[in-house]
């Protein structure tokens, strides 16, 4: 059994509620989605056994909050997972999957595995990928299991009837969990921060826990 891995590495998560802890990533190769603001343009792998993969992680010998598998987008590879998740679990790892939201039989079967979902929502307005909604919906079932939080990407394009249809999901399924809005860094920030601003104001009248976070490895220059 092996996986396409586009890199292993150690930084600090950049994004979302654990903004600033250590974590040991791995990129796993290609994605099922193919949305329209990606900034993960991976054009190279390596293959790897569940063992091969778990021999190259141990070589970080720091402490850290947890491994980050992300991609790409990992459930790609769940029969994979469900083997270094074991021998990640045995070495006292706690994990962390980074995910697009739409893989909901794959998560079923490692979320017993899994401590915390960073879960996309992908708006159709912002990710050009239609409406994912029922996925979203069926992922966010089994993500409960867990700790989850959800994030968006928030683009000028975005729509407010996508921000509330996103409400409604998490006050229908999960409404302690937080609401990241993620603003796209490649578009113009003061129109964005208008628009987050009015976005943030919904969420808080819906009494859905909403924060902006902008992806802060980009802004302090770290991989």
């Amino acid at each position: 059994m092996k996986a396409r891995i586009a890199e292993v590495f150690e930084s600090v998560q950049g994004e979302g509620l654990y903004l600033g802890e250590k974590q040991i990533f791995v990129r796993f190769f290609n994605c099922n989605l193919s949305c329209v603001y990606c900034d993960t343009k991976l054009d190279r792998f390596m293959e790897y056994e569940p063992h091969e993969l778990f021999d190259e992680i141990k070589l970080y010998r720091d402490k850290y909050h947890s491994v980050s598998f992300t991609g790409g987008e990992p459930l790609l590879y769940k029969d994979f997972l469900k083997e270094i998740l074991k021998l990640t679990s045995k070495h006292g790892h706690k994990h962390y999957l980074e995910t697009n939201g739409t893989l909901f039989f794959e998560l079923e079967e490692i979320i017993d595995r899994i401590d915390i979902v960073a879960m996309d929502l992908k708006f159709p307005s912002s990710s050009g990928m239609g409406n994912l909604w029922p996925m979203h919906k069926k992922f966010l079932k089994v993500a409960v299991k867990k700790e989850v939080f959800l994030k968006a990407i928030i683009c000028q394009a975005t729509l407010e009837e996508d921000l509330r249809e996103a409400l409604g999901l998490i006050k229908e399924i999960s409404p302690s969990s937080v609401l990241v809005l993620q603003p796209n860094s490649y578009e113009n920030q003061p129109v964005l921060n208008e628009k987050l601003s009015r976005f943030k104001e919904i969420a808080n009248q819906q009494k859905v826990t909403t924060c902006v976070i902008p992806q802060m490895h980009k802004i302090v220059g770290l991989r």
